[in-house]
This record gives structure tokens, sequence and C-alpha cells, in this order.
């Protein structure tokens, strides 16, 4: 059965799964793993505030997940290959499967971000960082 969900009783994972010292910008990241807390399967939704000066991620890009985010509160800096394109609250973006364009979102703004992410949750994935010359393989780090 479906229910409700009470954003303040969800559990909010702060920082990131990078090792060290990749993990650095992305600190004080904070999900709300929204996906998960509905019980959903296919895809995960995450609710992502980040303070000023934070990261979503390191760059990257996936070989077989989709992903689409849409700013809900505040300003943001995408950064891809080519470009840094700013977004503002009401905008979204999306990032097709296997496009060897990395991606993150940088805060360069004086106040808080909130942005809902949605992606694949493919067991086959792989997702590069061409940054940091870091690839994750479903489980572990290369």
């Amino acid at each position: 059965m479906s229910q409700k969900l009470e954003l303040e009783s969800l559990f909010v994972l702060r920082g990131s799964g990078y090792p060290v010292p990749h993990d650095a910008p992305c600190v004080a990241r904070e999900n709300i793993p929204l996906g998960l807390a509905a019980g959903l399967k296919q895809f995960g939704v995450n609710l992502t505030r980040l303070a000023p000066g934070v990261w979503s991620s390191q760059r990257h890009w996936h070989t077989d997940e989709d992903e689409f985010v849409w700013i809900v509160e505040g300003e943001v800096t995408l950064v891809t290959n080519d470009a840094r394109t700013r977004f503002q609250a009401g905008e979204c973006v999306g990032f097709r499967k296997g496009v060897e364009d990395g991606h993150h979102f940088i805060n360069e703004s004086d106040a808080d971000t909130v942005m809902l992410t949605i992606g694949g949750r493919s067991s086959d994935d792989v997702c590069h960082y061409p940054d940091i010359d870091l690839v994750l393989h479903p489980g572990r780090y290369t």
C-alpha cells in the first residue's frame, strides 16, 4: 500500500561514497532518498540540498542509466565537458545514458540549492568520472 512520505521524518544521507580525497567537495551534500523511502525498485529519486560551495557529485556519466534533474529552490551551475550553465528554480535538464559528457552541479550562490534527481537503477551500469580517473563498476571503484 502506498503511503504519503513525510519529508521531516525521512533519513538524510550526508556526504558521498567517494574515496578520499574525492569526497571533499561533496562532504556537506545532503540527500533524502525519496525513492527508497517509497519502496521503488526501478528508479531512484533523491531530494538533494547543496549549501554554498558544495558539489552534487564528482563530474560523471553513466553507461546504462538516464538522469533527470529539476531545480526546486535556489540556483546552481551545471558543469559539463564544454560548458558551465546556470540553472534557477523551476528549470531542469536530462542526461542520456551512454553519452560521454561528464556532468555535475556546483552551488556557486550564497544560498542553499535544492534539486530533485531521478535516475535508473541498472545493475549493469558503469559510472565514469573523467576528471579523477575513477570508474564505478557495480559495487566497486577502480
